[in-house]
C-alpha cells in the first residue's frame, strides 16, 4: 500500500533537502517548493495529503500562503504543519488561527516532524471513518459539532476549525465537566507517541476558544490541573 504524500514548502535548501531525505527514507512521497507561489502551484496539482510550510519565506510568507490553501475549497482540508524559527506564542496562535493544524519549531528533530506528520494523517482518517453507533452530532451552550461533516455552529453560525482544534472541541463536548490534565488531552487527541511540550496544549487551546469567540468562556481552565468543558447541568 503507497504511502500518503507530502509537500513541503522551504526556501532553506539544507533544511528542505533533510527534510525531504528523511519522510522520503521513511517511505512517503515527498514534493518539494521553494516559494509560497510554488508551493500553491504543486499543492493544486498534486493534492498532497500533508503540507509542511514554513511561515518565513522571501516574497509570499507562510501565513499567506496559510490563508489561499483555506480559502480555496479544493485544498482547505489538507492537514498544514507550520515551521518556524519564532517562537513567540503570537507567531503560533496566528498560523493555527488561521487554519493551520501543527507546528513545529526550528531547529527541529526530523523524528519530531515525521511523528508530527503522522498524527496529522491519523487524524484525517479518524475524521472521515466513523463506527457505527458512534453519535455524530453533539450539542452543548448552543455549541453544535457535526463530527460526520466536520461541521461546527455556535450559535447557528459556522466556525471553521482546523482537524487538530476541531478534535480538541470533540473531546471536551463528549465529556462535560471532566477535568483532563495536558498530558490526558494529548493522548485522547494526538496519541501517545505525540512530542509535545504543555505549552503547545495551551496555544492549541487558546486558538480555539478565539475562533469560539464568546462561546470559548466554556473551555474552563482549572488552575494547576488542566482543562474542562463546561458541564451545563451545574451551569
Amino acid at each position: 500500500m503507497a504511502k500518503a504524500s507530502i509537500l513541503i514548502v522551504e526556501d532553506d535548501p539544507e533544511i528542505r533537502e533533510l527534510v525531504v531525505f528523511h519522510l522520503g527514507r521513511d517511505g512517503y512521497t515527498v514534493l518539494q517548493a521553494a516559494s509560497g507561489e510554488e508551493g500553491l502551484k504543486l499543492a493544486a496539482q498534486s493534492n498532497p495529503d500533508v503540507i509542511v510550510l514554513d511561515v518565513m519565506l522571501p516574497g509570499m510568507d507562510g501565513f499567506e500562503v496559510l490563508r489561499r490553501l483555506k480559502a480555496d475549497t479544493a485544498l482547505r482540508r489538507i492537514p498544514v504543519i507550520l515551521t518556524t524559527a519564532k517562537g513567540e506564542d503570537s507567531d503560533v496562535v496566528s498560523g493555527l488561527e488561521l487554519g493551520a493544524d501543527d507546528y513545529v519549531t526550528k531547529p527541529f528533530s526530523p523524528k519530531v516532524l515525521i511523528a508530527r506528520v503522522r498524527t496529522a494523517l491519523r487524524r484525517t482518517v479518524d475524521l472521515t471513518t466513523h463506527p457505527f453507533g458512534k453519535e455524530t452530532l453533539v450539542s452543548l451552550h448552543d455549541i453544535v459539532l457535526d463530527s460526520a461533516r466536520h461541521e461546527v455552529t455556535c450559535g447557528g453560525k459556522r466556525v471553521n476549525l482546523s482537524a487538530t482544534e476541531f478534535a480538541l472541541l470533540e473531546f471536551f463536548m463528549r465529556n462535560p465537566g471532566w477535568v483532563f490534565s495536558r498530558s490526558q488531552i494529548l493522548d485522547a487527541v494526538k496519541g501517545r507517541d505525540y512530542p509535545v511540550t504543555d505549552r503547545a496544549v495551551d496555544v492549541q487551546i487558546l486558538s480555539l476558544r478565539k475562533k469560539l469567540e464568546e462561546f470559548g468562556e466554556y473551555v474552563e481552565t482549572v488552575r494547576g490541573v488542566g482543562y474542562r468543558m463546561k458541564d451545563p447541568v451545574s451551569s
